[in-house]
């Protein structure tokens, strides 16, 4: 199959790039290299997936490109088959101080894709979107019933882009799809998330920092289940016209999870305290029953296998990934 994966070489999008490239896929990957963290990490990650197509599987083109430009995202569409919408302007903080680029970059750079995905019939435009969309939980676990009130910029963008594509499924009766992440993490992760500081840190002999006194609870998901539930979406389609929970389901506080990983890494160390965020979300927690009930979605990571599972490719790739992470 042609696959398009925007933002391809983050995170997440360079996990699903590497994983279609393995199953033997033509994949195209538009990325635009935004500094929000050290692009040298999206280097690796597009190093890994040549690596997949130069041993046989599929292929892999690397396009650097924004999705803010619509000629750009035009042309990359027209060749794909199933498009994998992952690009976004990420962090909550930042967006305070910054709104306007999350509009640009999430809404009309999403907006550019489905007119692309509809003017060239793609077969299914899966589009990444976030817990932030649910903002201050009125009942936990979130459901996708649960009210969408973001309390940040970012969480508004992502909203809207989400409404978006739905919105696009409906009226042009086009194939799509909304998966909402609950904190992903696991290799190649941005450095500048809680775990791969309290990881880098701990390792180096430096406290954990914990913003606010730690009682925020998190539902971390671990990348290989995130990959699981987007590739089952190159061939099933009753999830068309869904926004669909993609989380754990087990939380686990962040004072707690600092406590893990410092028992785990530096025993000795104690644990520090910084001012919390406003705009940090106070509790998440996914209810993926609709996610199983459509895909026979189940998580298969619970948080202490996780973290082990990051430390342990930490320590296999620290010579490389710790200084791009120390210089974020």
């Amino acid at each position: 199959m042609q696959i398009l994966v925007t933002g391809g070489a983050g995170f997440i999008g360079g996990h699903l790039a590497e994983q279609f490239v393995a199953d033997g896929h033509d994949v195209v990957v538009l990325d635009n290299f935004e500094p929000f963290y050290d692009t040298r990490i999206k280097d690796r990650t597009a190093e890994v997936c040549q690596d997949r197509a130069d041993a046989g599987d599929g292929t892999y083109r690397l396009v650097e490109g924004d999705v803010r430009d619509a000629e750009t995202v035009e042309t990359v569409v027209a060749e794909a088959e199933f498009v994998y919408h992952q690009a976004a302007q990420a962090g909550v903080r930042p967006s305070v101080e910054n709104p306007r680029k999350y509009d640009a970059v999430n809404v009309d750079g999403t907006l550019n894709v489905l007119d692309a995905a509809r003017d060239h019939g793609i077969d299914r435009v899966v589009v990444a979107s976030s817990s932030s969309v649910y903002g201050k939980p009125q009942y936990l676990p979130y459901d996708e019933s649960h009210p969408t009130t973001p309390v940040s910029p970012y969480g508004a963008s992502k909203l809207a882009a989400e409404r978006y594509a739905c919105a696009y499924g409906e009226v042009y009766d086009m194939s799509v799809v909304v998966l909402r992440y609950f904190t992903v993490y696991g290799p190649r992760m941005r450095p500048n998330m809680a775990m791969t500081n309290f990881v880098s840190r701990c390792l180096n002999g430096e406290p954990p920092v914990v913003y606010g006194d730690g009682t925020q609870t998190r539902d971390f998901t671990y990348i290989d289940d995130v990959v699981r539930a987007n590739a089952q979406l190159l061939s099933e389609a009753a999830a068309d016209g869904e926004a669909l929970n993609i989380g754990s389901t087990d939380t686990i506080e962040i004072l707690t999870l600092a406590r893990e990983v410092r028992d785990q890494l530096a025993p000795g160390l104690k644990i520090e305290f910084d001012e919390r965020h406003a705009a940090d979300a106070e509790h998440t927690h996914a209810d993926t029953s609709k996610a199983r009930e459509v895909l026979g979605y189940e998580p298969t990571y619970t948080i202490r296998e996780g973290v082990e599972a990051f430390i342990e490719w930490y320590r296999e790739n620290r010579e490389w990934y710790e200084p791009l992470v120390m210089s974020s």
